[in-house]
């Protein structure tokens, strides 16, 4: 078994409403372009305390999750995030787990962005090559 690794622009979403509002620049929306797991088994998108604070997003609660070993643990909430792979993009929440050292992009963020894995060559790729296909069933 392999990782499969992509790069995505995490951007505030606070920030993308505020300037699409003409409240602040384009140039003023803070973000982040990093390296991420893609982990079809984690249900949302994952980061740590580090991107947290280059985001400058806020916590909005916590949760209690499931970790891949098996443990549970309590974690934070954050967002808004947006999301972006390539010319795809999704705003959303996203829990932080503070030591974590990767980002992790999970399964409602690749659905959204009508994402899969292709396990021939190990890669993100469009699950319907470049056009985007939303279902609502």
């Amino acid at each position: 078994m392999y990782e499969v690794h992509t790069t995505i622009t995490l951007k505030n979403g606070t920030d993308v409403m505020m300037a699409r509002k003409g409240l602040i620049t384009e140039s003023d929306i803070r973000q982040v372009t990093l390296d991420a797991v893609v982990d079809t088994g984690a249900w949302c998108l994952v980061i740590n305390e580090e991107t947290r604070a280059k985001l400058g997003i806020e916590v909005t609660g916590t949760d209690t999750v499931n970790l891949a070993d098996g443990g549970w643990t309590d974690c934070s909430t954050v967002g808004l995030i947006e999301t972006w792979w390539k010319d795809r993009h999704y705003t959303h929440e996203a829990l932080m787990l503070p030591d974590s050292k990767e980002v992790l992009l999970g399964a409602i963020p690749l659905e959204a962005m009508d994402l899969i894995v292709d396990p021939r060559v190990g890669k993100l790729i469009g699950a319907h090559g470049d056009q985007i296909v939303h279902r609502l069933y």
